[in-house]
């Protein structure tokens, strides 16, 4: 006879799969995660890419109503504790099997409200905007690795935060020329995209350099379950970042940085020895 655990399965290689589908660096992350953390973190990314595509993707379609009724059927999962929808459904157990707050939910999906009503940010939006569409989702995956110990999850919330912040910020300067042309956006408070200077790519440059090295000591804290996979993250977008730094500011208005698989690989045995060797 089938059973809910067996619908919960399912539901779960949804959420796999989208991981692996949308984000072979992500998941590169999740698989050096220990196994008890990979699925809830699966479950976080499908949540948080089905939102992001709703706003980012679904061209053509009244996204203000999908974005609501996205909202509605998560609230309504997480109440009800079950969903149709598979992605939905497996984050609900993770929503409530390790106490991911309603507040990170809720700000989580006023960030992306405000991508469809915010094209140009100031300080306080800028903030606001990072807030939720990046830090709120360190903190859910923080709430995952503590497994309950608040005393742990609040000494390293701070560090959460800036990890999230940074891995945004990045994708921000990978994404620039997408971002202005085709949705319209520019997230740089005070940036005019077509007249960004030497000195713009800098101030950015240094605060994201910041945020890395705050991030780094609350990595070294976390459990060892979770330690690895988390430094392999920060490690793949420190070096992302770095590429993006070293180029002038007309190759990252007109092409969208990567990474080689091969560089992938070489970063993964770097990070997995100095692991190993307690040399993070």
């Amino acid at each position: 006879m089938n059973s809910l655990a067996l619908y919960d399965r399912v539901c779960l290689r949804a959420s796999r799969y989208t991981t692996t589908s949308y984000s072979t660096s992500f998941s590169l992350g999740v698989r050096s995660l220990n196994k008890r953390f990979r699925d809830p973190i699966h479950s976080i990314y499908g949540f948080v890419r089905f939102a992001d595509e709703i706003v980012d993707t679904f061209h053509g379609h009244d996204k203000s109503t999908l974005l609501a009724r996205f909202r509605e059927d998560t609230n309504r999962a997480i109440v009800e504790g079950i969903s149709l929808n598979p992605i939905l459904h497996s984050y609900q157990n993770t929503v409530r099997n390790f106490g991911i707050e309603p507040s990170l939910i809720d700000a989580f999906l006023h960030s992306m409200e405000m991508d469809l009503t915010e094209a140009q940010h100031d300080q306080r939006s800028y903030e606001e905007y990072i807030l939720g569409s990046a830090e709120v989702v360190g903190l859910m995956c923080l709430r995952v690795f503590c497994e309950g110990n608040d005393a742990l999850y609040q000494l390293l919330k701070p560090s959460a935060m800036k990890l999230g912040a940074a891995f945004q910020k990045v994708n921000f300067l990978r994404d620039l020329q997408d971002d202005h042309q085709q949705l319209g956006r520019t997230y740089f408070p005070g940036i005019d995209v077509r007249r960004m200077s030497v000195d713009d790519k800098h101030a950015i440059e240094a605060d994201i350099e910041n945020d890395f090295n705050i991030a780094l000591s609350g990595i070294r804290q976390l459990p060892k379950g979770a330690r690895f996979g988390v430094y392999v993250a920060y490690v793949y977008y420190l070096a992302l970042f770095r590429k993006i730094r070293a180029l002038p500011i007309d190759r990252i208005l007109t092409e969208r940085v990567r990474m080689r698989n091969r560089r992938k690989l070489v970063l993964l045995t770097t990070s997995y020895f100095r692991h190993s060797f307690g040399m993070l």
